[in-house]
């Protein structure tokens, strides 16, 4: 089962890290790697959505989704964003921008190095508002009760993430922008230009969850439907054209599917420009760790279990926040790759070990025999 599902993943892998030894050595190798868990440890949220909305569609959407999607995913959000986003970065054209990736590495660092400042303002806006939609919802299953409590009734004020994610660019732009590195080690005012990179950052989040919330409309539109005929052809004794709504309803689900999952690839695609700079490391990086996500999806529809480890999603969200701070303290002073790789996993594995103690709280709850009236409360324990 296991082999089945994660088999042409393995096979991918296998050929990534080749490439990537090939390409730059054992540092590139170890790049790649890390990029790969931090694709999947700030996607496999993405994944538990995409499974508990794929399980609804027929054997032929699936399908759809698990090789288009794949496309799509891999080659769209994966290798062609980064291009695009060093290209506008740099303001030269996507052919020059991989060009230079390929044949002028100096030049095309030096491109990089001096379109940081707008790029980690850009991303950090982005992941910061992911995560602070995340931490000021109200949600039933809490794992930092002591944080997020407090923040869930926080949330309750309309636009909070955003005032705070555009306080948080108005500092940001006044002082370590004020004196951002340029290449040779000049310090340079990039105020303006994390301004309006960050401005960018937060309108792009919005309408990428404007569209995400369209697509969900949708879908609950054609569900509602597709119930409704269902409740009058029981009623009349008459055939429906169940193929038709079904196929309505699966489509919408595709759109909504394809949307959720640019949006989550936003977190991986930026989070890579903290780890490394090299277009070729962070496309088989990335790609890899996408090709995972894909097989873990498949993986939680088949087995048909998404709760086991609850904590998992708050994990990769904090990573997310994690890596917004970083990037935006990167326009001022340098992280090392490995730092800033690591902050995610760690948080990832931590949230992990948290849901593995609670289940076990759990179970060991439910083997005692309690009296009736005895109140037994599990905790993360954190």
């Amino acid at each position: 089962m296991l082999l089945k599902t994660f088999g042409w993943s393995f096979a991918i892998t296998a050929l990534g890290l080749v490439a990537a030894a090939f390409y730059g050595g054992w540092e590139a190798l170890g790049i790649v790697a890390i990029l790969c868990i931090l694709e999947i440890s700030l996607s496999f949220d993405n994944a538990v959505v995409n499974a508990g909305i794929l399980k609804k569609m027929n054997a032929f959407w699936q399908k759809i989704f698990l090789t288009i999607g794949v496309l799509i995913a891999v080659f769209g959000m994966r290798l062609v964003f980064p291009v695009v986003i060093v290209a506008i970065s740099a303001k030269i054209g996507p052919i020059d921008a991989v060009d230079l990736a390929l044949n002028d590495k100096d030049k095309y660092q030096q491109l990089v190095t001096d379109a940081h400042p707008s790029i980690a303002a850009f991303g950090g806006m982005f992941l910061l508002m992911i995560f602070l939609d995340f931490i000021f919802e109200d949600r039933d299953i809490q794992w930092l009760r002591w944080i997020e409590r407090p923040l869930a009734k926080l949330g309750k004020v309309d636009m909070l993430s955003v005032c705070i994610a555009l306080i948080v660019l108005l500092i940001t732009s006044f002082t370590f922008a004020a004196h951002a590195h340029q290449h040779g080690g000049a310090h340079v005012d990039k105020a303006e230009t994390v301004l309006i990179s960050g401005i960018a950052g937060l309108i792009t989040y919005m309408i990428v969850g404007g569209l995400s919330g369209y697509f969900e409309d949708k879908l609950e539109e054609e569900e509602e439907r597709e119930h409704e005929a269902e409740e009058e052809a029981a009623r009349s004794g008459k055939q429906r054209p169940a193929v038709v709504l079904a196929g309505q309803a699966a489509f919408f689900m595709f759109l909504y599917l394809e949307v959720l999952d640019a949006s989550f690839s936003f977190d991986g695609v930026i989070g890579a420009f903290a780890v490394t700079n090299d277009i070729v490391l962070m496309a088989l990086g990335l790609g890899v760790g996408a090709m995972y996500v894909r097989s873990l999806t498949v993986y939680l529809v088949r087995q048909g279990t998404l709760d086991d480890y609850v904590y998992l999603e708050h994990g990769a969200h904090y990573a997310i926040g994690a890596l917004a701070v970083l990037l935006m303290i990167t326009i001022q002073y340098q992280i090392h790759e490995v730092i800033t790789g690591l902050v995610g996993v760690l948080l990832i594995a931590w949230s992990f070990w948290s849901s593995v103690r609670r289940n076990k709280a759990l179970a060991a709850a439910e083997g005692k025999a309690t009296a009736p009236d005895e109140k037994t409360e599990v905790s993360s324990g954190v």
